[in-house]
């Protein structure tokens, strides 16, 4: 039985990266360390092997070792929610019931994607996931894989299992809507971290992002000024995030995340092909590049730019 029920699993949860070595294997060590990094800095759950965790850049097998070393660690301490989405249902279907066996709390699945699959054919999909497993389900709609109209998420929250969503899209009107036309017990969690302020406001449960594995700080500080209705410091710290997140984004994303994580205590180490990593002198000019945006826009408490 899942130790954490899902009507549980709300504040900020950072969709968790996973660290490589220089020879691209997946590093048990570095995982286990960001985990407790991520613990002690305040964070109320993980989202793992989701796409910031290079998910489709691994075999199965290496997923499900992923899962592992993240619920061990973990032990209880924080929810646990593991994305097992893949393009064939299959994979999808033994992903989940490993899952369920190594004691995650819940379950997410992007659809199916690069063929035009049908609704009906999307539809499908979950409701083998859910009945795979005993674990609640989070259904995403996130525009990589083509975003789902509002009656298609109607669709699919009727399915028994389904329990929420991990909505990263500027549509956050229909968060009001999702809760009003599905029900205010059906799960939002709001995956668009430049957006995190407005997620919270339009009735979001939780946050799961990209960059709180880095600046978990900045997000809790934010959803507790929101939380307190100190809209105008709520707005500052968004600000905040967002000029971090558009560097981030033009500094190779994922492999800023990292080295920026690294920079605090955290060696989370390497990205997989065909990822860039940074080279040590690529690195050092980042870190002059992080300078410079904490001169310019006077950045303050932001804990891998105090690091460096």
């Amino acid at each position: 039985m899942p130790k954490f029920e899902l009507k549980n699993i709300t504040g900020v949860m950072p969709a968790l990266v996973t660290p490589f070595d220089e020879n691209e294997k997946f590093d048990e060590k570095r995982m286990r360390g960001i985990i407790n990094f991520l613990i002690d800095r305040g964070v109320d759950g993980f989202y793992i092997t989701g796409s910031t965790g290079e998910a489709f850049l691994m075999s199965p097998e290496e997923r499900k070792r992923v899962l592992e070393v993240v619920v061990d660690e973990t032990a209880g301490r924080l929810p646990v929610i593991a994305h097992i989405g893949a393009i064939g249902t299959h994979t999808s279907v033994d992903l989940a019931e490993h899952a369920q066996e190594n004691g995650v709390d819940a379950l997410s699945s992007v659809p199916p994607f690069y063929w035009p699959f049908t609704s009906n054919m999307i539809q499908n999909y979950y409701t083998d996931l859910t009945k795979s497993t005993d674990l609640p389900m989070i259904i995403y709609n996130i525009p990589l894989v083509g975003l789902m109209g509002f009656e298609q998420i109607m669709n699919l929250s009727s399915i028994k299992g389904v329990g929420g969503i991990k909505y990263t899209a500027p549509t956050q009107f229909d968060f009001l809507r999702i809760k009003e036309e599905i029900g205010p017990d059906f799960m939002v969690y709001s995956g668009t971290d430049e957006m995190a302020m407005s997620g919270l406001m339009y009735g979001a449960d939780g946050l799961i992002g990209s960059f709180y594995n880095m600046i978990p700080e900045v997000i809790i500080e934010l959803c507790k000024a929101v939380k307190e209705n100190d809209m105008s410091k709520a707005k500052h710290l968004q600000e905040v995030v967002n000029k971090i997140i558009f560097f981030g984004i033009a500094n190779k994303g994922v492999s800023f995340i990292k080295r920026a994580m690294a920079w605090q205590g955290a060696d989370a180490g390497y990205c997989r092909k065909p990822f860039d990593n940074f080279t040590s002198n690529e690195e050092a000019e980042l870190k002059e590049k992080c300078r410079q945006l904490m001169q310019n826009h006077k950045l303050e408490g932001v804990a891998f730019l105090d690091a460096i």
